[in-house]
């Protein structure tokens, strides 16, 4: 391959700023990335980021021992500052990540702690004037989330408009596109709109080293684009007022089709519909489909994004980065 068009695609601010090989970083989605998939993202040349918004201290303290056994690659904590996170930041920084990714929330008030630790600061943002605001807090980071985005998503702009804005406001701050990005063709489009990499989610719960249902996995690899909804009320039980994006199933097509009823009033509200364990997993709960659970797993909340229709098959975390930037080079030689 000729190195002046492999040196772009490999090298950019952000894989300079965080020390790894490939600019593609790893959604932290709860309940799907666990230290298996982490692990295999780093020890490709990618950027882990493990969630831990909702985790127990012990699964905090476990997972990141497991991390640390099965790579020395660099990665990154996340935690939703939609609740309080000071106790599990601080068991976080303890076991010395590269970088703290705060989403849904302000990480002004932690940047000091952060940096004090040794840390960089990634902060995902939806506007151009959060952009800012993180810019002037001291954020070393910034992750531009489009709506077409699975999971939880803050904004309403999407992928294409919402990167060159934020990383004009940017200025020397890297930035990381994420939203509908699940091939190499979505990592070259990002770099060309000025991103120096991409987070990617969807695309990485079809691997055999997720910790996402096989049902879940199944479904994302029969959907299509148009698969997916974008809702704030739909599977709100332990996270209300969150936008989101899922596939479609037969659950939210009647909640649809019955006029988006309230939580007291829809079909199966309070239902045990699954379960993890002991734990019983209610219809309509924000949560992952954990390869762990039993019970109707086509009912649960399937995050995904827009881009699911690329998800065509199973492949290990390790191949798909190396599919990815074989064709953001190829992309980017063809300009």
């Amino acid at each position: 391959m000729d190195k002046t068009i492999k040196a772009p695609v490999s090298s950019t601010a952000f894989t300079d700023l965080v020390g790894v090989d490939h600019p593609i970083a790893l959604a932290p989605m709860a309940g799907a990335v666990e230290s298996d998939l982490a692990a295999a993202v780093g020890n490709a040349g990618g950027y882990p980021i493990m969630p831990f918004s909702w985790s127990s201290r012990d699964t905090i303290e476990a997972e990141l021992t497991s991390l640390r056994s099965k790579t020395d690659a660099p990665f990154a904590v996340n935690l939703c500052l939609d609740m309080p996170q000071e106790a599990r930041l601080e068991l976080c920084l303890s076991h010395r990540p590269n970088a703290v990714h705060f989403f849904w929330g302000d990480a002004a008030p932690f940047v000091k702690q952060v940096h004090t630790n040794g840390a960089l600061v990634i902060q995902t943002v939806s506007t151009a004037i959060d952009a800012k605001h993180a810019v002037d807090a001291g954020v070393d980071i910034l992750v531009a989330q489009g709506w077409e985005a699975g999971g939880h998503v803050r904004g309403m702009v999407a992928t294409l408009p919402l990167i060159p804005a934020v990383v004009d406001m940017a200025g020397s701050v890297p930035v990381l596109a994420a939203g509908g990005i699940s091939d190499g063709r979505g990592l070259a489009a990002a770099l060309c709109l000025g991103a120096s990499g991409v987070v990617m989610g969807t695309r990485f719960l079809a691997t055999p080293e997720s910790a996402a249902h096989s049902e879940y996995i199944a479904q994302l690899i029969a959907a299509q684009h148009s698969d997916t909804l974008h809702e704030t009320d739909l599977y709100n039980v332990g996270w209300s007022n969150a936008a989101h994006r899922v596939l479609r199933n037969a659950v939210a097509n009647r909640w649809l089709a019955e006029g988006r009823p309230s939580n007291n009033t829809r079909h199966r509200s309070g239902e045990t519909v699954a379960m993890r364990g002991s734990a019983p997993i209610k219809a309509y709960q924000s949560t992952t489909p954990h390869h762990s659970m039993t019970g109707e797993i086509e009912a649960l909340s399937m995050w995904a994004g827009q881009s699911v229709g690329l998800v065509n098959s199973v492949e290990r975390a390790g191949t798909i980065i190396d599919s990815i930037m074989e064709h953001a080079r190829a992309a980017l030689q063809m300009r």
